[in-house]
């Protein structure tokens, strides 16, 4: 079962340090890219992943093709992909070796979910990690 419960997911946040962002934006007015901006503004490493844009930089980092390539540990995989799109999302955080996938709000993918459950992964689904750390008070990430 994706985590629903608000000590839960705030444990997760709090135990992450680095995110691979799925779908991450170099466009103002899209959400990953204010999303990947809120994040890093609360201390975490960021890394964009997007094929479309692989080799520039969002918010001062370097993009990625695919998470494959990104080649240290990663924590979480926040995923900005229609739902039919998560899948592949999902599937690459299990190979990758991540710990946990979370699904933007919106982005609901029951069979991804089980997959990354399976493969002992943590998922939280149709949420956002931007509302959810002030709303539980996180701390800032201190590296």
């Amino acid at each position: 079962m994706p985590l629903t419960a608000d000590a839960d997911i705030k444990a997760l946040l709090e135990e992450t340090r680095t995110i691979a962002l799925v779908g991450a934006s170099d466009r103002p007015d899209r959400p990953s890219y204010g999303v990947m901006r809120e994040l890093q503004a609360h201390g975490y490493r960021v890394i964009p992943v997007n094929p479309q844009i692989t080799g520039e930089h969002v918010h001062g980092e370097y993009v990625f093709r695919e998470l494959s390539q990104i080649g240290e540990p990663i924590d979480m995989v926040d995923i900005f992909r229609r739902s039919e799109a998560a899948g592949d999302a999902v599937d690459e955080a299990i190979a990758a070796g991540a710990k946990s996938v979370w699904m933007q709000l919106g982005v609901i993918n029951q069979q991804a979910a089980a997959r990354a459950e399976a493969a002992g992964l943590k998922v939280v689904m149709d949420r956002c990690p931007a509302i959810d750390i002030p709303r539980l008070g996180v701390a800032r990430i201190e590296s």
